[in-house]
């Protein structure tokens, strides 16, 4: 009787069977059924453990990162820009260093025919540079002042001493300032630079002699032994 009875309750222990149909097809209507997303089980976490905070991971997972990158990226512009404007110095000063040089080499190169002009000068004041010997000399100096020479002290400029050497001087009233008034040598300079200053004579300016007034009119000396009738006198 007892054993009946312990039967009978474990029988009504078990559990009931449960069957899951998995069937992707409907039987009934005979349409795909949409599959059943099993909801994931929460996993508690260890007693004791202190979980992420939300402030916490968003840092971890995406703030810190995009700092980090946002710096190295910023360090990496400067850079950039730092070497991209030493290399524009650079190209300016190596332009500015080859300008100076090639103009340099130019302003030798014509400084060293500065007696040849000369030599021609003086042979057109003399009546001596004519036919072809002419025509040679017209071209040279055509090419030289192309190439940016160019003479400079002529009569009736007035007077610098930056350009001009003084090797003469006298005064005249006929002029307001110093004023060259003879060149004996023509100076010469390419661009911006004097390569020869002019020998000139400089003339500078003197006030004309007072004329005398009325009252310091001369006596007029004495004629026959008698002395000179005053005017006031001959008015009387």
């Amino acid at each position: 009787m007892t054993e009946r009875n312990e039967d009978t309750e474990r029988a009504d222990i078990q559990e009931p069977v449960v069957v899951r149909d998995r069937r992707k097809i409907d039987p009934e209507t005979g349409e795909l059924r949409q599959p059943v997303q099993e909801e994931a089980q929460e996993v508690p976490a260890a007693a004791g453990a202190p979980g992420p905070s939300a402030g916490q991971a968003t840092t971890d997972s995406a703030v810190a990162p995009a700092s980090e990158l946002e710096k190295q990226l910023e360090e990496r512009t400067t850079d950039l820009q730092r070497v991209q404007a030493e290399y524009a110095n650079y190209r300016r000063r190596v332009e500015r260093d080859r300008e100076l040089a090639t103009s340099a080499g130019k302003a030798a190169v014509v400084g060293d025919l500065l007696p040849l002009l000369d030599d021609l000068e003086r042979a057109e004041a003399h009546g001596d540079l004519t036919g072809a010997f002419k025509a040679v000399a017209d071209k040279l100096v055509g090419v030289l002042e192309r190439a940016g020479l160019e003479s400079f002290g002529n009569e009736g400029d007035a007077f610098d001493p930056s350009v001009h050497e003084a090797v003469q001087h006298s005064t005249s009233p006929e002029v307001s300032e110093p004023t060259v008034t003879a060149v004996l040598r023509r100076g010469y300079r390419f661009g911006d630079r004097v390569l020869r200053a002019a020998l000139v004579g400089v003339t500078d300016h003197e006030p004309a002699p007072a004329q005398p007034t009325q009252d310091e009119q001369p006596i007029d000396p004495p004629v026959g032994g008698e002395l000179p009738v005053d005017a006031d006198e001959n008015a009387r």
